[in-house]
């Protein structure tokens, strides 16, 4: 390469650096030119967005300000009115505490009145006082002088008179001591026989009001209680009956004065024993099937009590009736044997007197049919059996007599009068009857009427001898409170209407079932 290309070179080089140094130097003054147009723009934007950022705090502050003042002024006038209702109490209290004051003013004005009333009285009183003294005095000397008499000796005759009087009343008094003691000597005396009888007859009461379940071993006793006792409350709820589970070997008492529910128990149990399956489903299922034999054995002594008799074309229903005397005791008698009893002496009384003799015994078999029901119906039970024979078709001459058996109506017919002395006899024979189990019996069937007599009550069962009436009620009917309630006015409502020894525990059981099916 030659000297002139280089130079050549070295020139464009420098005519391109010098050009380039141009151009960058006109770009770089554009560049700035369009900074500043655009820091001038953004300068001119802040300025307004500044402005308009004042306008809007001072809006701001404006309305703020307006609301504080509102604020306050609202406050102002709300306290203006409390000031003015206190300033209003303080009137009417001094109001009051005027008024006060001019009654205690009156008060201290009459009560000054008064005791210068009682001071007159009391200087009236000394007066009286010291005239009856003088007059006192002067009736003394005028009585000496008509009985010639100084006062001691009139003292010691009068108490001459009044030792004799005395002595004559104590005579007397001694007297009537000795014939009240005689007589309550007496009445003593027949309590302590009738406590004897009573104690005496206790133990045939228990065994009229107890059945004994026999069990294979005391294992058993486990397995009625059942998983925290839900099958012996089952069975008992079931029945009615209330089981007794204590040192025993090999038995369970079952406590309970309805012997149709108590017999039910006993049979269901000693079944479930055998069987050995023993759940709450299982001792309802039994308990029901049990309840079915009994009404088919009630069926069954009602006809065989016809038959004895030789009484045809009694009504199923008063059938049925007779049969659950059976199961009925009326001072430790059984109806039944009564009635039948009553049904024979009447039938030979009539035919010696020359009448119907088979509407005597008719008469006499049903002379009791109301015992049957006068658990669910009140009222004599002698009204309550005519009713039911009036109902299934019984002649009025049968219905008049089953009326007039304990005089609840005259007797107008020889059969009514023969029926009531054949109910006497048979009553009165040696050994018929025990007047405590009617009254043990009589109080129980109260005890549940009473209970029965609530809304919202299922079922109620008088247990323990009385001592303790269990009440079932509907969940749906009583709340959990209301039950408390309850129980609080069946345990009033008894102490008003019974009489009683000792007390009675009332409990009011409340449960919800929840039953479905699976299909």
């Amino acid at each position: 390469m030659d000297i002139v290309s280089i130079g050549i070179a070295l020139l464009c080089l420098g005519l391109g650096v010098a050009i380039g140094i141009f151009i960058g130097r006109k770009a770089r003054e554009s560049h700035l030119e369009q900074s500043r147009q655009e820091a001038e723009l953004i300068r001119a934007r802040a300025k307004e967005e500044a402005e308009r950022l004042k306008k809007d705090a001072l809006l701001t502050g404006k309305e703020e300000v307006s609301i504080i003042r509102k604020e306050a002024e609202e406050e102002i006038k709300n306290k203006k009115r409390e000031l003015n209702s206190v300033e209003k109490r303080l009137q009417q209290k001094e109001a009051q505490l005027d008024k006060k004051q001019e009654l205690i003013d009156k008060r201290e004005i009459e009560i000054l009145e008064k005791e210068d009333i009682v001071k007159a009285a009391e200087s009236r009183l000394i007066k009286k006082e010291k005239e009856l003294e003088r007059i006192r005095e002067e009736e003394k000397k005028q009585l000496e002088k008509i009985t010639n008499m100084t006062q001691q000796e009139a003292k010691e005759h009068l108490l001459k008179m009044v030792e004799t009087d005395i002595r004559q009343d104590a005579a007397r008094l001694l007297k009537k001591v000795e014939t009240e003691t005689r007589e309550q000597a007496e009445k003593k005396a027949r309590e302590i026989i009738s406590l004897a009888i009573s104690r005496y007859a206790g133990d045939y009461v228990a065994e009229r009001t107890v059945s004994v379940v026999a069990l294979p071993n005391d294992e058993m006793k486990g397995r009625i209680i059942g998983r925290e006792g839900r099958n012996i409350r089952a069975l008992e709820a079931a029945t009615g009956i209330d089981l007794i589970i204590d040192d025993t070997s090999e038995a369970v008492l079952l406590s309970g004065f309805n012997p149709i529910r108590r017999e039910v128990a006993k049979i269901a149990l000693e079944r479930l024993v055998a069987d050995g399956r023993i759940h709450p489903a299982r001792i309802e299922e039994v308990v029901q099937k049990v309840e079915n034999e009994i009404g088919v054995a009630i069926r069954e002594a009602g006809e065989q009590a016809t038959f004895d008799v030789g009484v045809y074309g009694i009504h199923p229903e008063l059938v049925k009736l007779l049969g659950k005397l059976k199961y009925r005791t009326s001072f430790a008698q059984n109806v039944l044997q009564h009635s039948v009893e009553v049904a024979f002496l009447a039938g030979i009384m009539a035919a010696e007197l020359g009448l119907d003799e088979k509407m005597a015994k008719r008469a006499g078999l049903l002379h009791d049919i109301g015992k049957a029901a006068d658990y669910e119906v009140e009222g004599p039970h002698a009204l309550i059996g005519s009713d039911m024979a009036r109902k299934y078709g019984e002649s009025e001459e049968v219905i008049h007599a089953i009326a007039a058996h304990h005089e609840d109506v005259k007797p107008e017919t020889e059969i009514a009068v023969l029926v009531q002395a054949a109910d006497a006899l048979s009553g009165a024979r040696p050994g018929a009857r025990k007047e405590m189990l009617e009254t043990y019996v009589k109080r129980l069937k109260n005890l549940e009427s009473i209970a029965g007599s609530f809304e919202g009550v299922q079922k109620s069962y008088a247990i323990q001898a009385g001592r303790e009436i269990r009440i079932i009620v509907e969940s749906s009917k009583v709340s959990d409170d209301e039950s408390l309630l309850l129980s609080r006015e069946v345990a009033k409502k008894i102490e008003n209407e019974l009489s009683y020894p000792g007390q009675i525990k009332v409990t009011v059981i409340r449960e919800i079932r929840a039953v479905e099916y699976a299909k």
